[in-house]
């Protein structure tokens, strides 16, 4: 990797062919809006969390192209000599309105709305779909395990299993639906993410006894940390670690075998030993069926990684950006007209939408209602919420917030739902998205 900051390469090629067409066919600067949205959800979820946003808006402010990204475009004879003249000088001018990161969506939600000339809104296509489309997939199943554990703290601890860098934007995307905090020290640094960790069995093994292991992990972190205690006999490395610590020890972590009746056994033992609030953590492929099915066990805590970073069997939310409408003028200028594709298999909604979530008189969800034409304050009004925010004025970012902010939203979101919505069994999509034009009784 380079130091090179700009994101403008993080793109497939076609978006810039298109950009360079429609300079020379005059459609460049008609106005456009495209939408990012899900035809559905993967099957059988109930809904869905937007995730990506703070990321997007980082990644559109180093949306530029410098001199290294223009060198490689006209040495691969990628776009004329208009269009790099054009991509010089690019900086994103529209709007940006989308869903509050953390909060739910469901099929059709228009989580993302982009309003700008044709050609600087259709170079964003690919980067917005690979950060929504990651981040949220992450965060969905992040939110089951999360419902799933039950009030019971979840260590995001995937780095091992994917990207070097796909690991930071999941444990972001697992805080934001409620896991307590990662293993991953980059995450931490850049997102203010807590971050835990103490030993793998490679420590163990390195030293001649596993006493001594648990002698040295205790002498550098204290008595209240977390000593992994199945890399050999776990009755004996149990009865080690409470001699060594004492009964403050903090908790110990098991990692294989038959959890449930190992955790029992084990709590039971360190009951015995005088270590009632020693805590007992759990990891070891572990998914949101998994937890659920521990429910009753005797745990403190979980570790969860691999289901968690490859969306626990959805590794993408299945996002598209589809241009919705557009100007008839080449100027910028008038109306927009709703457009969309007619395929078979794939047929589009055209017009720019607004949405709210409908609430019942318990203020709990019932219908996302999508409009084709009016305005925000109008198909907002109670009792319902207002969904889309605007995150870019004219091009300039307004929408970012503090990534708690998106972790609040979350728990709010859910706790919106109705209470099938958080059932682990497959199903439908928790409330249906209504599509109309305002009427009567919208106004």
């Amino acid at each position: 990797m380079t130091a090179n900051s700009s994101t403008a390469l993080l793109t497939d090629r076609y978006e810039l062919t298109m950009l360079d067409a429609a300079l020379g066919s005059g459609a460049a600067g008609r106005r456009a809006v495209f939408e990012v949205f899900a035809r559905a959800l993967p099957h059988g979820r109930r809904y869905g969390v937007v995730a990506g946003t703070g990321r997007f808006l980082d990644a559109l402010e180093q949306f530029t192209f410098g001199p290294e990204e223009l060198a490689f475009l006209r040495e691969g004879g990628i776009v004329d000599e208009a269009a790099l003249h054009y991509l010089e000088t690019y900086r994103f001018s529209g709007d940006i309105w989308g869903y509050g990161e953390g909060d739910c969506y469901f099929p059709g939600s228009p989580i993302l709305v982009v309003e700008a000339p044709f050609a600087e809104a259709v170079v964003l296509e690919t980067l917005a779909l690979a950060i929504f489309n990651h981040d949220s997939a992450i965060a969905s199943a992040a939110s089951r395990m999360v419902t799933a554990a039950d009030g019971r703290p979840i260590i995001e601890m995937g780095s091992r299993r994917t990207h070097e860098l796909a690991a930071v934007a999941s444990a972001r995307a697992a805080y934001i639906a409620g896991f307590a905090s990662t293993s991953n020290l980059r995450a931490g640094r850049d997102y203010g993410i807590p971050t835990s960790g103490t030993a793998a069995h490679a420590f163990s093994l390195v030293h001649d006894r596993e006493r001594d292991a648990f002698a040295a992990q205790l002498a550098t972190l204290g008595s209240g940390t977390t000593l992994l205690v199945d890399t050999f006999d776990v009755d004996r490395a149990v009865r080690t670690a409470i001699e060594l610590a004492g009964p403050s020890l903090g908790a110990v972590r098991i990692d294989s075998g038959d959890l449930p009746k190992v955790t029992g056994h084990v709590r039971s033992l360190l009951d015995e030993l005088g270590a009632t609030r020693t805590r007992i953590v759990l990891s070891g492929d572990l998914d949101e069926y998994s937890i659920a099915a521990l429910a009753a066990a005797p745990v403190d805590g979980y570790g969860v990684g691999t289901s968690l970073v490859t969306g626990s069997g959805a590794p993408t939310a299945a996002l598209v950006y589809k241009l919705v409408a557009r100007a008839l003028e080449d100027n910028g200028e008038g109306m927009l007209q709703p457009v969309a594709k007619r395929s078979v298999g794939k047929p589009g909604r055209g017009g720019r939408k607004w949405a709210a979530r409908r609430l019942d008189g318990q203020g709990t969800a019932v219908t996302e209602v999508i409009t084709t034409n009016g305005a925000a304050d109008a198909v907002a009004r109670p009792p319902a919420r207002p969904l889309l925010r605007q995150l870019v004025r004219r091009g300039e970012i307004v929408g970012r917030e503090p990534l708690e902010a998106a972790r609040e939203r979350h728990v709010a979101a859910v706790a919106e739902l109705p209470v099938h919505a958080v059932q682990l069994s497959r199903g439908y999509p928790a409330i249906p998205t209504v599509f109309r034009p305002l009427d009567e009784s919208d106004e």
